[in-house]
């Protein structure tokens, strides 16, 4: 399974993961789904409606009336009510906190009690006058005290016999819960320190300055920023290490995504409900001045997030997806750029700015009316040329199911990896290129992708092999990633990997595709062939026995 998605119904309480082969499917099982418990939510929604009584639907209007207008007046505090919220993450907050559950503590044991004494004058014989005449009174009294002290040492014996049966049970528990928290706590630990490593390396390598580590902080940053569930969420970064400046392409809201609800009323003499809905002014209005709201907002939580002066510059390009209401068909456009430092940033109170007014100080580019989405050009885009890149042809319509691709020539199966995913990428606007060929295992090809989750610089290594991937390629390919300030790795090979290929992939952003895989991506998208290692081998021995050409790379 390649693709998967998460959807759900707040009303219901119902979610779900749908996952499969094919992102399209999955969109389309998941909105099948979806409609289906929307239909379920409006009938269960009309059984309960057609139960209120006459009071109930009122304060039901009036609830709805006050969650209405507390949705518009949020619209217009965007900006304000983001100033006071800490944005720098606490890294501490990521990891898994120490271990809750208290050590036992050693038990309170009883003390010894004292043992009894014949020179106690409890245990003494009482002599009278009587006692001092006769013998046989002083000998009974003798031996009536000496009876005394005879029962209070036996009594004195089971008391500490219970007392130190109790203590020695008292302490083989404490010994056995402790043996038990232990073992707890170093397993505990164990799993804590598996946990929190990633989390820690991440910091190290943001705190570092590592490009694709700030990208990454950056994108949680924006992440955590609240908006309604139907605004879009999706930025892309790239971070210019040289200059020092962030360049995001952000989605915005279209002006479909604004709530128009502004009363919900309940008219008792015809036992029905009426809405109103703000006017068309008021709406485009809002609608411009949010845009401009959240574009200082981003730009303000991505410098106060920023706490090793990573970011000097922001490049902000605004994107808006919606229908055009000229031609009725569904437009994607940049209306709104804007280049600011940090320096100048900060001189600004955003408590007390127009929003509008503070993007053209800043000499923001934007259409005079946001909402028709006539678009601008972007100060500065995210770089998509590369001195690397070089012309490419096309192979995968050659492939038949006798094409063996582990014996294919090195360039073509290049080019062959770089079709392949351009037809997954470009499903979602996306384009891969690839680059010239050179020794030194570095990129092959790069992927752009807009898509929201998948999004940003992806770069892909093909590794056309016979034998078994070692854990140095994926390496390698983990240290490009970096190099590159790349989102995702993805490594292709006609071979498999080992376990600690998979093993030194785990939480990292690589994907390892194996030549079973390869080959079901080639069919999904209506071609076939096969990998015959052995006869790629036996076919790289035959040249090399016959003093053939050795190729560019020795993958076998």
């Amino acid at each position: 399974m390649n693709y998967e998605r998460i959807i759900s119904h707040k009303g219901l309480s119902a979610s779900r993961v749908i996952r499969g082969f094919d992102r399209n499917i999955v969109n389309a099982k998941a909105e099948v789904q979806l409609k289906i418990w929307e239909e379920r939510w409006q009938k269960r929604q009309s059984k309960q409606m057609a139960t209120l009584n006459r009071a109930e639907k009122k304060r039901l209007a009036e609830t709805t009336t006050r969650q209405a207008q507390e949705q518009l007046s949020a619209l217009e505090k965007t900006l304000r009510d983001s100033l006071a919220k800490a944005r720098r993450i606490n890294w501490d907050e990521l990891k898994q906190g120490p271990f809750q559950t208290a050590r036992p503590q050693p038990p309170v044991l009883y003390e010894p009690l004292p043992a009894p004494k014949r020179e106690d004058p409890m245990f003494q014989p009482r002599l009278g006058l009587i006692a001092r005449r006769f013998s046989f009174v002083r000998s009974w009294k003798a031996a009536s005290a000496e009876k005394r002290f005879r029962e209070a040492e036996s009594h004195w014996n089971r008391e500490m016999a219970v007392i130190r049966a109790t203590n020695e049970t008292n302490t083989e528990r404490f010994k056995g819960a402790a043996r038990a928290w232990e073992t707890a706590w170093a397993e505990f630990e164990k799993k804590r320190a598996l946990k929190n490593a990633p989390i820690e390396k991440k910091q190290s390598e943001y705190e570092d300055k590592v490009p694709a580590a700030i990208i990454e902080y950056c994108d949680m940053v924006l992440e955590r920023s609240q908006y309604p569930d139907n605004f879009p969420r999706s930025c892309l970064l790239e971070y210019l290490s040289e200059t020092r400046t962030m360049i995001a392409e952000y989605d915005l809201p279209p002006i479909t995504a604004i709530p128009t609800l502004k009363e919900f009323k309940y008219v008792t003499a015809r036992n029905a409900f009426t809405e109103t809905h703000v006017t068309s002014a008021w709406l485009r209005r809002t609608y411009e001045d949010l845009l401009y709201q959240i574009v200082l907002r981003t730009i303000n939580e991505l410098l106060q997030a920023d706490y090793v002066g990573a970011i000097e510059t922001i490049v902000l390009n605004g994107w808006v997806t919606d229908i055009d209401r000229a031609t009725g068909k569904n437009v994607t456009a940049c209306i709104l750029s804007v280049q600011v430092s940090r320096a100048e940033f900060t001189q600004i109170d955003l408590a007390h700015v127009d929003p509008r007014t503070c993007f053209k100080k800043l000499k923001g580019v934007s259409a005079s009316a946001l909402v028709d989405l006539a678009p601008v050009r972007p100060i500065l885009r995210i770089k998509r040329e590369d001195k690397r890149f070089v012309e490419a042809y096309a192979v995968v319509d050659s492939l038949d199911d006798s094409s063996n691709l582990a014996a294919m020539d090195w360039e073509d199966f290049e080019n062959l990896i770089r079709e392949v995913f351009e037809k997954e990428f470009s499903k979602n606007g996306g384009e891969v290129k690839i680059t010239r060929a050179s020794r030194d295992g570095g990129v092959d090809a790069v992927a752009f992708d807009p898509d929201p989750i998948r999004g940003g610089k992806i770069v892909i290594q093909a590794k056309r092999y016979t034998n078994v991937v070692s854990v140095s390629a994926v390496r390698d390919l983990y240290g490009t990633l970096l190099n590159e300030g790349a989102n995702k790795g993805i490594l292709v090979t006609t071979a498999d990997y080992g376990p600690d290929a998979y093993e030194f992939a785990k939480g990292k952003p690589l994907t390892l595709i194996n030549g079973n895989e390869l080959l079901y991506l080639l069919q999904q998208h209506g071609h076939r062939a096969k990998i015959d290692l052995a006869a790629a081998r036996k076919l790289q021995n035959e040249k090399e026995r016959s003093g053939g050409i050795t190729e560019k790379r020795t993958d076998y």
